[in-house]
Parts: structure tokens; sequence; C-alpha cells
């Protein structure tokens, strides 16, 4: 596609979906046009190009991107790269299900993208992890207690939650069991996991802070090449706090990258 305009359709108008999609339809992403979007619920005018269903979007685009949830990349992922269409996952935790993750990395002609998302450092991680495993790799994510809530947790568990004046753990398990737990919040996890090669090899702690203004991921990793450390710190964003502000825009580079935007860092 190199000197062509990419035909982009997004699934999603969300927190992150309106922002990728204002800054496609404002032609902000050189080398990409928005032509379509997708969404389960009835938009009307407040779009600023036509409303479609993935049908239409796979008959119509030549890239989409996935803005709306794990599920949709279960649902409809391995269809759209069959059809040719190639494929940009926001919600990398859907790949904390081995069988689709292969199902996906093997499916074609389409080729399937992942967006670092919140966390940086993924490519050095990758790049090391090429010269051999690492002996240890930790993520630790903090966020506000209220965005970390799910049904499946016990009346205890939430009272400490709700009621702690500090920080609190609420889940360990590796990056394969804790996204199950939290889809909403923890596609970091698998992010790591992907670069790294192994779900299981990263240990993961998820803790909820009623002081966290800022959403926080910690990375730690070592090895015989060396040893690594990364931070950072997000504010939430404000419509939906269970993602970061940064995330939408962290999808806005991927897509300049497979425009063809000279200067890029791959």
């Amino acid at each position: 596609m190199s000197g062509s305009m990419r035909r982009v359709g997004l699934i999603g108008w969300g927190a992150i979906g309106r922002v990728v999609g204002g800054a496609l339809a404002a032609g902000e992403v050189p080398g990409a046009q928005l032509v379509g979007i997708v969404d389960n619920r009835p938009l009307g005018d407040v779009v600023p190009v036509p409303q479609m269903t993935v049908e239409q979007a796979l008959a119509s685009c030549d890239l989409i991107v996935e803005a709306a949830g794990q599920r949709v990349v279960r649902e409809w992922g391995a269809a759209i790269l069959a059809s040719g269409t190639d494929l940009l996952v926001a919600s990398t935790g859907a790949l904390t299900d081995e069988e689709l993750s292969k199902k996906l990395l093997a499916a074609g002609p389409g080729r399937v993208y992942f967006t670092g998302g919140a966390v940086g450092g993924l490519d050095l991680l990758q790049a090391v992890c090429a010269m051999g495993p690492l002996g240890e790799v930790r993520l630790t994510t903090t966020k506000l207690p209220s965005t970390l809530e799910q049904p499946w947790m016990d009346e205890e568990l939430l009272a400490r939650m709700r009621s702690a004046t500090g920080p609190v753990e609420v889940m360990r398990g590796t990056a394969r069991e804790v996204p199950v737990k939290f889809p909403k919040s923890t596609n970091v996890a698998a992010s790591v996991a992907l670069a790294v090669g192994d779900l299981d090899a990263v240990q993961v702690s998820v803790v909820a802070d009623p002081a966290a203004a800022h959403t926080s991921h910690v990375i730690e990793a070592s090895g015989a090449q060396g040893s690594y450390r990364f931070e950072v710190r997000h504010l939430p964003d404000a419509a939906n706090p269970a993602t970061s502000q940064v995330v939408p825009y962290a999808v806005l580079r991927s897509l300049a990258a497979l425009a063809g935007r000279p200067g890029q860092i791959l």
C-alpha cells in the first residue's frame, strides 16, 4: 500500500473511537481516509462519515481499526482478515484467548497489527527477547478502585476496595489470567505478553488506589541480556476512566505508521 491512500473503517464510537475518527476525518493522518463507522447503536448525524455494518465496511475499506472492545476481536477478527482487509487491534486483551491469537496470526490474506496503547517500551522488549528469553517480567497496574470493580468480586473484596485509604492489591496472576478478569482495564498485560512472546511469563499485579489521580503501569524485566524498567503515568479518560487519555493517540500513531508517514519510530 506504499504511496496509496488507506481506506479506513472504524469499529466503535466511544472514548477511543471518537478521538481517532475525528482526527481521521479532519485529515490529521496523511495517507489515511475515514470511510465508515461501525457501532451497535444508531449514531445519526453525529458522525462525520456514514455508519455501516461490518460487512459494508469490509466491502469499502482496506484497513479496519478496532476501538470497541475484546468482543469485536473475537467475533469479527478472523473474518476481517479472511476478507483481505487489514486489522489494527486496540483491545489486545483478546489475545489471552490462545486459540483466537493463533487464528488471527495465521489468518489472511489481511494482516493483523496491534497498538501498544497506554504503555511504552514494547519495541525494546521484543528486541531483547530476540536475544533469548527473559528470566523475569513483571507488570504492576494501578488504577482508581471504581474502575476496577468487576461482577465476579465478592463483597469482602469490594468492601476493601471501596473503603481503602491506600493501595490494595485486587489480583495477582499471569498475563493469561488477569485480562480475562478485567476485560476493560488490563489490555496492557496482554500487550506486554505479546512483546515477550509468552502469556505465562508475565506476572501481573492489579492495584486499586483511591489516590491514583493517574493510571500507572510499571514494567520490570530482567535476564542475561540486562535489566529494564519502564513506568508510565497517564490521566484517565474523562468519559471512560477505565482507559487512559493517551490510548486513541497511540492508535493514531499506529495508523500513521501503516499509512506510511515518514519519520515514524518503528
